[in-house]
């Protein structure tokens, strides 16, 4: 069974970083989707960063590029988000998500929470102004 266990989400002043971890467990995590989504009271679901763990290709919701980097560590099964010059509008519950495949994904994949198949049990960022 694939586990996502997300950490590293709290309450912040706006332009402040935070940096929020998923470690992976369950599988070889070679071949793999990987995402960070959010979700903002009364909002949908936002795609915020993807990579493909066999790739080196980030991409990036464009309300976050310049500000935020998704990276990861093989070895250690885990996924980070580092997120800069926070903003109270990034305000929200973060979730990792994973997708098992053999097929890279890109950009596209932001837009389709449906496309993965495993979500941790997110971890919340609070930015005040």
């Amino acid at each position: 069974q694939v586990l996502l266990v997300e950490s590293g989400g709290g309450s912040v002043q706006a332009g402040g970083s935070l940096r929020l971890s998923c470690v992976v467990s369950g599988y070889t995590y070679s071949s793999a989707c990987m995402g960070w989504f959010r979700r903002a009271p009364g909002k949908e679901r936002e795609g915020v960063a993807v990579l493909y763990t066999g790739g080196a290709t980030a991409y990036y919701a464009d309300s976050v590029k310049g500000r935020f980097t998704i990276s990861q560590d093989n070895a250690e099964k885990t996924l980070y988000l580092q997120m800069n010059n926070l903003k109270p509008e990034d305000t929200a519950m973060y979730y990792c998500a994973a997708r098992i495949s053999n097929r890279a994904c890109d950009k596209d994949y932001l837009g389709y929470p449906g496309l993965f198949g495993t979500w941790g049990q997110g971890t919340q960022v609070t930015v005040s102004s």
